[in-house]
């Protein structure tokens, strides 16, 4: 954590997530953004030691206990609202961040005035791009977007080849992940920052939605790249993950495609995954 006051606030939720909370913060702590900065950690009521962790970094790191897991967006408007930077980073646990990628990422979000957002190329451990970007969910883009996700998942060529080029420019989108996402604090207080009804999933399209209403712009830039080891996690419990998403999901849609929500609902009792509540 840089003393006095930091221009960026790095914004961590972790859930029952310890090794990767540690190997993430080891990785920002060894070596640090060159931009003041502070991090902060928001525990959500985790039972695996996880916010211990981040108190045996507690000189560098500031820990956030939440009483209760109210959420992925819930923990970040915490931790936004208990940080001061005038830039805000939301980052993954489950990432790890190399040398220079978070400076490199600031000056190209700097460097579009218009932009509210950024987002850099996030890659598995593997190095291979992740589809972290896309556009507003819809029900025509959404399908698009998960047929080239599964494509992409099982190595479909033409597929490769279109992620592999859209991953190497720099371009505006419609939404960049949350997984690491840096965002100006004017612009999130503006739209009141992440919208709580999403549990987990869709909280970032919805959020870089808002920014667009209001005229700004997001940026999606190969020049910053962190690794996120996707889904580990979320690996132990599936089921309870896969309602949250579905729960997301209803409720995107009932907030952007109202007049689409009783086709979802019939469409997910079908399948037998409408989920209770």
């Amino acid at each position: 954590m840089t003393s006095g006051s930091p221009t960026l606030s790095i914004v961590i939720v972790s859930y029952n997530a310890r090794r990767d909370l540690e190997a993430c913060l080891d990785s920002l702590l060894t070596h640090p953004p060159a931009t003041p900065h502070e991090i902060v950690v928001v525990d959500n009521a985790s039972t695996d030691g996880s916010a211990e962790a981040a108190v045996a970094r507690a000189r560098r790191v500031r820990l956030i206990r939440q009483p209760t897991n109210a959420g992925f967006a819930a923990g970040n408007n915490a931790g936004i609202r208990q940080s001061s930077g005038e830039l805000i980073l939301l980052l993954n646990s489950d990432t790890l961040v190399p040398p220079g990628a978070i400076d490199t990422l600031i000056e190209r979000l700097r460097a579009r005035p218009a932009a509210a957002a950024a987002g850099p190329r996030l890659v598995d451990a593997s190095g291979r791009p992740e589809l972290s970007f896309g556009p507003m969910i819809s029900p025509l883009s959404e399908l698009r977007q998960k047929t080239v996700t599964a494509l992409y998942a099982r190595n479909f060529a033409p597929i490769s080849r279109w992620a592999a080029r859209a991953t190497a420019r720099e371009h505006l989108v419609d939404w960049v992940s949350g997984a690491a996402l840096l965002v100006y604090r004017r612009d999130a207080e503006a739209v009141g920052l992440l919208d709580e009804r999403f549990f987990l999933y869709t909280e970032d399209v919805d959020f870089c939605a808002a920014l667009r209403a209001r005229g700004r712009q997001i940026l999606f830039t190969p020049a910053a790249q962190i690794t996120h080891l996707r889904g580990r996690s979320r690996a132990s419990a599936p089921d309870r993950m896969n309602a949250a998403y579905r729960r997301s999901q209803l409720a995107f849609y009932a907030k952007h495609h109202p007049g689409w929500l009783p086709v979802l609902r019939l469409y997910l009792r079908l399948k037998g995954q409408l989920p209770g509540g």
